[in-house]
């Protein structure tokens, strides 16, 4: 990733750029707790908690009841869910915002997706599959000529609707790198960051 500055570039006071990174933060990977946010800025607990508490008391923020039991956090007024779940495989790459960010861990990466798709805790060091919006296996492309080859590990089995679909992705793979692509189902063997 690399990070530029504009030339005419006026920053925001810090107190108002602290508050507006709280919202974007809440709008991308929202609902959220003032812990997750604090993980993912690597900033103190504490802190966080005061800063959502005041964001809150300006009515800037609204407290939800996520997945039934987890008191998280929004922008005010971005409520609206989607009514149904999220259906389908993608191929996420490595460190994806999606994978890194996105919280609860336990929920985006349950049981062996945990041990598998995270390197020591850490998101973003192995491509995932995602299947219905949750970690499902763990991919690796390797290119040799004009061709190249994707090893996907599914974690778990696969509809044949999810095979076609995983197909699909891999032919997108493929485009992307103008090559013909391959898709092998089996282990992945390459490390973290590979």
């Amino acid at each position: 990733m690399t990070y530029t500055r504009p030339p005419r570039f006026t920053p925001l006071p810090p107190d108002e750029a602290v508050r507006e990174l709280a919202r974007r933060y809440l709008r991308a990977y929202g609902p959220a707790t003032p812990q997750d946010f604090a993980k993912w800025l690597a900033a103190p607990g504490g802190w966080a908690v005061e800063l959502f508490g005041t964001l809150a008391g300006a009515g800037e923020l609204e407290e939800v009841v996520f997945e039934g039991a987890r008191e998280c956090w929004v922008v005010a007024g971005d409520t609206e869910f989607p009514e149904r779940r999220v259906r389908g495989v993608r191929l996420l790459p490595y460190f994806d915002a999606y994978g890194i960010a996105a919280q609860p861990r336990e929920l985006l990466f349950p049981g062996a997706a945990y041990r598998r798709a995270l390197a020591g805790g850490q998101a973003g060091n192995y491509p995932v599959l995602l299947v219905d919006g949750v970690v499902a296996g763990v991919w690796h492309q390797r290119r040799r000529g004009r061709r190249t080859t994707v090893t996907v590990e599914p974690l778990g089995r696969l509809t044949a609707r999810q095979e076609r679909d995983l197909g699909e992705q891999v032919e997108r793979v493929g485009q992307v790198l103008e090559a013909e692509p391959e898709l092998v189902i089996g282990e992945v063997t390459a490390g973290a960051h590979a």
